[in-house]
């Protein structure tokens, strides 16, 4: 198991991106959660096997339809053992 904090920059608020991670995630097996950021990020933290994190990221490059991402931070952080993914903001 892998624990990685992304932020996403770009247009990624108000457009259903929070939600669309969480749908994706649940999709992977993913726990963790999303929130947006007051800088108009949002961040993530993801937590599952590598394979399905790795997806996850490649999944996190375009976002949702309506999102524009032009960038990723990904960091690792220490995993929690967290049981779901929750929106927090």
């Amino acid at each position: 198991m892998i624990r990685k904090r992304v932020l996403a920059r770009g247009e990624v608020q108000g457009v259903g991106f929070r939600y669309h991670a969480r749908a994706q995630a649940l999709h992977l097996g993913l726990v963790g959660y999303a929130r947006n950021r007051p800088d108009g990020t949002v961040e993530l933290e993801l937590e599952g096997l590598e394979a399905s994190v790795s997806r996850m990221l490649r999944w996190l490059e375009t976002g949702p339809c309506y999102a524009v991402v032009t960038a990723l931070e990904v960091s690792d952080v220490a995993t929690t053992g967290e049981s779901e993914f929750q929106i927090t903001g």
